[in-house]
């Protein structure tokens, strides 16, 4: 090979051998499974329907992506004494997450937004069609699927994750003439739910007796309806304050997580500026919403147990879910203070949670794979045949290894073990792409996602 021809390899553009140029990829796309989700959603989607769903592609000839319209500009309203690391992290992922009303509360080992619009995609899911997350921790299936005009049901036990899920979802389309107003009225509104919520210390309780008389007296009743175990159906002003007050108070909690963790600013000046990019966020994808025709399809948060699903047989045409990784994150003990203001005890959740069964760590893994076999055959039972049920997991081998008294070398991975599982309920592996995970990158390294069609 002459010097001549290696530069004219070298020189080709690897994207225009890919996909027609006609079809420009969003910037940043780093990822080998990135560059398999665009190519598949390039063979698998027409041009009107990559306009409007596209996770990958930036442009469609001389039209945008609604998915480019949603994420360019600044994604989220940073503190000014925000790091440079931190904000070149939001630069650099402008199209996988931070967009739309997903930036709301930063749930722990949450989805890539984008790359669920992508897995979705692939999945041939179209509107019409009803997608499930049984394990939905924040919402961001329920959230891109509402977006995509696809139909939705998110099912959790923890009822702080319904709670969370329903508000990002409302939050798409809710009025925000009384957020702002509160956002005037700030220290007023910090004062009420330092009362109502409690601070974030071991061993406080919550108070649930109302004590204000100003802008949050008449958003009590969304109080009230919260703590509700049976909620009716609400029109109107009843929605309205329902709406904004969940607003207010999930910025709370979040800001109370933050106080938490840093001392950098007061707990006032946390919630401040958490409300202020909560409707930052909100005001974004609603303006993006009002320009563009667009149809929001309807989607359920519901509190339930995977194991268990209150559905029909074969009710959904695609689930998309990430199990807990084992046993490596505690989410209860992470959500207590949210859990305890919504008055519900930890440990009633957490002898059915997955993953946190047990004591010693050779019972959790035992109990988690009894669990996951549950989970799997309630998938195959409400899943329609010749539909995709997609899992997203990661590698734990490291516990695994100590609950087994083996090598973590020696241990199989979660993704083999679901495979096997799923394998005795009719379904067949039929992809597998693997990701980095950078954020957790001491004790997990890559994720697996797994495609399996029910036969």
């Amino acid at each position: 090979m002459t010097p001549a021809s290696v530069l004219d390899v070298l020189s080709q553009d690897l994207s225009k051998q890919l996909f027609p140029v006609e079809r420009q990829l969003v910037p940043n796309l780093d990822d080998v499974y990135e560059l398999e989700l665009a190519f598949y959603e390039n063979h698998l989607l027409a041009d009107e329907e990559l306009i409007r769903n596209a996770a990958y592609f930036a442009r469609i000839g001389d039209t945008y992506t609604r998915h480019f319209l949603m994420c360019t500009g600044e994604s989220l309203k940073l503190p000014e004494h925000s790091s440079y690391r931190l904000k070149s992290f939001f630069e650099r992922n402008l199209f996988r997450t931070g967009y739309a009303t997903h930036g709301l509360f930063p749930y722990r080992g949450k989805f890539h937004p984008q790359m669920i619009k992508g897995i979705i995609n692939v999945m041939g899911l179209k509107p019409g069609h009803t997608v499930l997350d049984p394990m939905m921790g924040s919402g961001t299936v329920l959230v891109e699927a509402c977006l995509m005009g696809i139909g939705s049901i998110g099912i959790d036990l923890s009822p702080f994750c319904r709670f969370m899920a329903q508000t990002k979802i409302d939050a798409l389309t809710m009025s925000l003439s009384r957020a702002r107003k509160a956002l005037e009225n700030c220290e007023e509104v910090f004062a009420y739910f330092q009362k109502q919520v409690g601070k974030p210390h071991p061993g406080i309780k919550t108070c649930k007796t109302p004590t204000s008389r100003g802008i949050m007296a008449v958003m009590e009743p969304g109080a009230e309806y919260e703590t509700k175990k049976n909620r009716p159906q609400l029109t109107g002003k009843e929605r309205e304050t329902r709406d904004t007050y969940n607003l207010l108070l999930l910025a709370y909690l979040d800001s109370a997580g933050y106080s938490e963790r840093s001392r950098r600013k007061s707990p006032f000046d946390q919630f401040k500026a958490i409300l202020e990019r909560y409707l930052f966020v909100t005001e974004k994808i609603q303006n993006v919403l009002n320009n563009v025709e667009l149809d929001l399809a309807p989607a359920k948060a519901l509190e339930g147990d995977a194991r268990a699903l209150s559905l029909e047989d074969a009710s959904v045409d695609g689930i998309i879910f990430s199990p807990p990784y084992s046993f490596a994150i505690d989410y209860l003990k992470n959500d207590s203070f949210h859990l305890n203001f919504l008055g519900v005890a930890t440990d009633d959740i957490r002898k059915d949670m997955v993953g946190l069964r047990g004591h010693k760590l050779s019972e959790k893994f035992e109990l988690y794979q009894q669990d996951m076999d549950k989970v799997l055959s309630e998938c195959a039972r409400v899943l329609r045949r010749g539909r995709l049920c997609t899992i997203i997991v990661g590698t734990n081998n490291n516990q695994i290894g100590k609950a087994m008294g083996v090598s973590p070398k020696e241990v199989r991975g979660l993704h083999e073990m679901l495979t096997d599982l799923s394998s005795k309920h009719g379904f067949q592996l039929v992809k597998m792409m693997s990701r980095p995970i950078t954020g957790i990158y001491n004790t997990m390294r890559r994720e697996y996602i797994l495609m399996l069609c029910r036969n």
